[in-house]
């Protein structure tokens, strides 16, 4: 029953290709980029080994700010900027673009000097 609601729901929400150019990007950066490493901050360090190799350090818990947001860098150097989902003005992904607004202003205006 839930996995028809679901379909149904999906059948009738607005469609967009925002995602599916988002993932042509991705797949362009991966083909030329490689397998770059994760950064440092969102390492798992699940032994003290990987503690004392630096994983997880400099992590910032975004439920500790009162925005719920944090200025952490989550994305590996070589891919510094680079920006794949282009929401259009189209059902929910009006929202969503000011969303992105909102969160690339915010970060714009509190990043560390």
């Amino acid at each position: 029953m839930h996995l028809t609601e679901a379909v149904i729901y999906l059948s009738l929400a607005p469609k967009s290709n925002a995602v599916y150019a988002a993932r042509n990007r991705v797949k362009a950066d991966v083909k030329q980029t490689g397998n770059v490493p994760v950064p440092m901050q969102i390492r798992n360090a699940p032994t003290k080994l990987m503690k004392d190799l630096g994983y997880g350090e400099g992590y910032q818990y975004a439920h500790n700010s009162a925005e719920k947001l944090t200025t952490m860098t989550t994305m590996p150097d070589e891919l510094a900027g680079h920006e794949y989902y282009e929401p259009t003005e189209q059902g929910n992904e009006k929202r969503f673009k000011q969303r992105l607004a909102y969160l690339k202003e915010w970060r714009a205006t509190h990043q560390e000097h």
